[in-house]
Order: structure tokens, then sequence, then C-alpha cells
């Protein structure tokens, strides 16, 4: 119940509007019945009282799922699979946290609820969508948050707030009661100050539920130990060498090269020229969201920036749409040759830190472009990507990505652990948090 009382108030208390509702009476409610258990001598679970924020486009019964919009509102009757599943594991969950208008974008400066504030900065962006979630954990509002990853909503947050955030493999995490962005790159994953924090996340939210269609029947391997001797890491090129990268993130993901070389990993240069930004990327993730949001286009108000996309979206041709499709399969036949090759693929989370509220460019390059330069791309592999910050100076600090192949989250977390321990990644408090 302490914890809980403790992460209300300062949610309550906050500067950083990180919430679009903060569900007291019914998180204590919980608790008190967590409590009851305990004291009964029953296991709640691994998450016993933890408190959790929760994206405000993933469903809880009795309360309104908006997706940060002007217009829906809908209180579902039942809860999201992963809601269930968190509560199963005794997990709390405190609040619907702010996001990007129906998670189109990279901001969290949302036209209706007002923007999402970074603590490392009032002034700056948390990046998107999931930004609302990212703000909880960094300033330690709640110690965990889950978030949805389309095109590096989990990571690009996570990297821009300086705490840990995991993109799973489509279709590992089920998006039953999730208001979807892309259903074929859609993902649900938790931001957490640790990487341990995050894999016990993972544990209790991963795995197959028939009835999303989405869902791989695959099992949910335990954890493992991952030695960083002989790891294969690979670093792609031209990828890397076009980002429009601040000079200080790329100074730091030399130094994080240059610590993996040092503590027996194995980096490799890749020339890999298809592994880049396409614009076969959009095409396939508007074409989507065009045919979730024809209901309601044209018929509804939207905040301008959203307006806009999604207007741009429902100019996508089928052949367009075709198009990308065909070359996502060629894509993700060549990223499975490579994986033969490398254990994981290692890149900045995001190639720049800050981003002021208010402002379209960073370094005179539009946000969107900036932000989702590295993440973007591995929701069309499919494949699951870590990221943490680094032990490396700024406020906040860069951010490293690490990719894996299909299926490998468990390997990845492992090795994110392992990071930690030789301290190459470190989850800094922002000023006054």
């Amino acid at each position: 119940m302490d914890a809980v009382s403790e992460a209300l108030d300062r949610s309550e208390a906050s500067p950083h509007n990180a919430y679009t509702l903060i569900d007291r009476g019914g998180a204590l409610e919980r608790a008190a019945v967590i409590d009851a258990e305990v004291a009964k001598g029953v296991d709640p679970g691994p998450l016993a009282g933890v408190p959790v924020a929760l994206k405000d486009l993933i469903d809880q019964e009795g309360l309104p799922t908006t997706c940060g919009s002007g217009f829906y509102r809908e209180i579902p009757a039942r809860s999201a699979t992963i809601v269930d599943r968190l509560e199963a594991a005794g997990a709390v969950i405190v609040g619907r946290t702010g996001l990007h208008e129906f998670a189109y974008g990279f901001s969290s400066e949302n036209h209706w609820f007002g923007p999402v504030r970074n603590p490392w900065d009032l002034d700056t962006s948390p990046g998107g969508s999931s930004g609302g979630s990212a703000v909880a954990v960094a300033a330690s509002l709640t110690p965990v948050g889950i978030g949805t990853d389309t095109g590096g909503s989990v990571r690009v947050p996570a990297a821009m707030c300086a705490v840990v955030g995991l993109k799973v493999t489509h279709g590992r995490v089920p998006l039953t009661g999730v208001f979807p962005l892309a259903g074929s790159h859609d993902t649900v994953g938790p931001l957490a100050r640790s990487v341990g924090d995050a894999a016990l996340v993972y544990r209790q939210i991963a795995g197959y539920d028939p009835a999303d269609p989405w869902s791989a029947l695959r099992d949910v391997d335990g954890p493992v130990d991952e030695s960083l001797h002989g790891l294969r890491v690979g670093i792609p090129h031209p990828w890397l060498d076009n980002a429009p990268i601040e000079p200080r993130v790329a100074a730091a993901f030399d130094n994080a090269l240059a610590t993996l070389s040092d503590a027996g990993a194995r980096v490799t240069d890749l020339n890999v020229p298809w592994l880049a930004p396409s614009p076969h990327i959009s095409d396939a993730v508007s074409a989507q969201a065009a045919q979730v949001h024809r209901r309601w286009f044209g018929h509804e108000r939207y905040g301008p920036e959203v307006e806009e996309r999604l207007a741009a979206a429902f100019a996508v041709t089928l052949d367009q749409y075709l198009d990308a499709q065909r070359w996502t399969a060629h894509f993700r036949n060549q990223a499975a040759a490579l994986f033969h090759d490398v254990d994981v693929i290692v890149t900045p989370t995001a190639p720049a830190t800050r981003k002021r509220i208010g402002e379209s460019t960073i370094g005179g390059v539009h946000y969107v472009t900036v932000l989702s330069w590295f993440s973007s791309l591995v929701n069309h592999l499919g494949t699951p990507a870590l990221t943490a910050p680094l032990r490396a100076p700024g406020a906040p600090p860069p951010s490293l990505q690490l990719i894996g192949p299909w299926w490998s989250e468990r390997r990845l977390l492992a090795l994110g652990e392992t990071l930690e321990g030789i301290g190459l990644f470190e989850t800094p408090h922002p000023p006054g948090g």
C-alpha cells in the first residue's frame, strides 16, 4: 500500500503532464487487496504491489481509453491481455499515461492534453509516442511503464529520458485490447530503470494469446547468462554513417564499441547498404494507419500534426503498399542471413538526445527523421531490440540500441544486464528525480 500511495502522490504532484488519468481510488483499492493476500500468506506474484504507468491506448476495464485524441473515448468492458497479465503478477496500475495522439508521432506534444515534459528539461520533449510512460519511470513516479512501439515509440522515449526500453519481437506480447497504429508492426513493451526490472516485467507479459491474430505460438524462454567473450557485434554501414547524428552521441557510441571490444566482444564493421531507412517504411505503416482511421477521418477533429500525417497516409496507393510489402519480405530475408554472421547489431538508439517543445527540427532536420533514424527500421524487421542509457556525459546521456534476431529477447536482456555489470549501461536520475 505504501509504495502505491507514494507513487500516486508523486504522480499527482508531478509537473511533467505524464498522465491523462490517475486512478487513485482504483489503485489504492487494488493495493489493499494485495496487502490482504500477503497477510494471509498468499503470494500475489512477482510484481506484488509494483506501481505501473500504462499508456493510454491499452484498455483497462471501466476506465476510458482516449489514445490521446480529442474525440475517442471508449470505456472497455474488459482489460487488454497485457493488463490481465500484469495484474495476475501482482502489479498495480496507478494511471494512464500521455502519448502522441493515436501514437502517430515521436514527440508526445499532444494537441488535446498538452505536451508531456521531459524531467531532464521541462522545455524539451520526452520523445514519443510513449512519452508519458518513459517520463513516469525517469522521474521516479513509478518503477515501471508500459508503452507501445511501432517505429520506435518505446525506444525513442527511453533514449530521450535515459531509461531502459525493450521492443519485443512482433507477436511476442499480445496486442489484444491495444488500439492499433499498424498491426503488422505494433508491439508492446516495458520501460524501467534497470535491465533486470525490464526483464522481470517482460517475463510476465510475454506469451501466446489465441485472441490476438498477430500472437505467435512460441514458448517464452527463461533467463540466460551472456558472456561478452566472443560475442559477434555488427556495426552497420552506411546506416550509421548517413545518420544526422550529434557529435556527443557519436563519441559515446565509439567509446561504447571500444568498451565492448576490450571486454572480449568481436566488433565487426558490416557493409550492408540495404540496411538503411527507406520510403517503404512510411508507406507500409501509413496504409495501415489509414485503414484504422477511415471511419473517422474527415468527420472528427485531429490535431494539426496527426491530421497532416493521416492526409498523407490516405494518399498512399495500393501499388505503393504492395511494393512496401515486397521490400519488407526481401529485407527480412537479407537480415536473416546477416544474423548468421553476427549475434547482435549495435547502433545508437537515437541520433540526438534533446528536442525542444514546439520546434519541428533538430539541427535543421525534421525531428521525425532524426528520432526515428535507428528505430523504425527494426519494426520492419520484426526483431527485438533493447535500449539503455550509456554511462557518458550529457543530460540526458546518449543511449545504445542492441538489435537481435527474432525471439532473442532473453539473450538481449542477459547481455544488457552484463553491460550494466561492467558499467557500460547506467540509468542516472534527472535533476530533482
